[in-house]
């Protein structure tokens, strides 16, 4: 019965990395290269929020290239980091890395459009491509930083682990482990959470700034700010929330699972529990290159009209072009 089991779950986890995979590796693909081109027009790329997207939408294509082949490959069983120390360390090192700049990124952005919401001038004039370029920089080298040991520590043809490429000592797992669990996933998580309902708050208050001056001076306000004002307030609303809610469904249980495996009591879990662990954790890989692969679906549904104009205006000088040549 157990042997059952554990054979059931490699094969569904086979086949969801044979045919699931392939479909987030394309839609991710193409995905974060239409983000790249259009959030790089010129009328796009001078805003401070626009160039953080940019640079998380080029990080999250460079973990999707970089790892979402290998979980394809390894539903043939034929995913070389699994056996080749070069490529097993590589691609952690790359997808770990590139991961936790995408997210920090776009917390990055999230504390901008704060800044920007903000009454005090002071905080406003910190929103500007300068400050954004620095910091874009820091993320990127602590980044680097933070995973750089994963080069020396991660090892192919391990085994008892949730992956054959995987950290090849205790303390390699709990550094690892924990540093993608806090740093990758929950601070940044938190601090969206945070500052996006920081931003709710200060777009209420403007807005009953506006409407206790306009009762003031006596003046009724024109139906067409009233409704400026909600639909800023409807958008920012509606796109945190599904920032919010899609990486706490495609991140948290990746985190809850690197803590439980940290922690985990070696050596006291059956072949069918652990089983289970491996099938979990495979799952959890996937959900994370979801994440990778959303943005771009992301703001176009939930981004305002600004997003989609950029999208239609550049799908138009795509078609122009073809045209042209044919």
């Amino acid at each position: 019965m157990t042997d059952e089991f554990t054979q059931s779950l490699e094969y569904i986890s086979d086949q969801l990395n044979r045919y699931v995979a392939p479909i987030i590796f394309i839609v991710g693909v193409v995905g974060n290269i239409l983000n790249c081109l259009i959030l790089s027009k010129r009328t796009l790329r001078s805003n401070s929020c626009a160039l953080l997207f940019l640079i998380s939408s080029f990080t999250s294509l460079i973990s999707i290239l970089i790892g979402l082949p290998t979980r394809i490959l390894a539903g043939w069983h034929v995913d070389p980091t699994n056996t080749f120390d070069w490529a097993c360390k590589t691609r952690a090192f790359i997808v770990f890395s590139t991961r936790t700049m995408s997210i920090w990124l776009i917390t990055l952005a999230t504390i901008d459009r704060w800044l920007l919401s903000s009454i005090d001038i002071h905080r406003r004039q910190m929103s500007n491509l300068k400050n954004i370029k620095r910091v874009i920089f820091i993320v990127v080298i602590l980044s680097i930083v933070f995973y750089i040991h994963m080069i020396c520590c991660y090892k192919a043809n391990m085994k008892d682990e949730p992956l054959k490429c995987y950290g090849k000592s205790v303390e390699c797992h709990i550094m690892t482990d924990l540093i993608y669990a806090i740093i990758t996933i929950i601070i940044p998580l938190s601090l969206m959470i945070i500052f996006g309902l920081i931003i709710i708050s200060n777009v209420h208050h403007i807005h009953t700034r506006v409407h206790t001056r306009t009762i003031i001076s006596t003046v009724t306000p024109s139906r067409t700010e009233e409704l400026r004002i909600k639909k800023i307030d409807h958008h920012l609303v509606r796109m945190l929330l599904v920032q919010v809610l899609l990486l706490t469904i495609f991140c948290i249980p990746q985190a809850i699972q690197k803590f439980y495996i940290t922690f985990k009591p070696h050596n006291l879990l059956s072949k069918q529990e652990d089983a289970l662990n491996h099938f979990l954790y495979n799952i959890e890989v996937i959900l994370a290159f979801i994440a990778s692969g959303m943005p771009f679906y992301v703001y176009t549904i939930s981004g305002g009209t600004v997003f989609r104009k950029a999208s239609k205006d550049f799908m138009k000088e795509v078609y122009r072009k073809l045209t042209c040549q044919l």
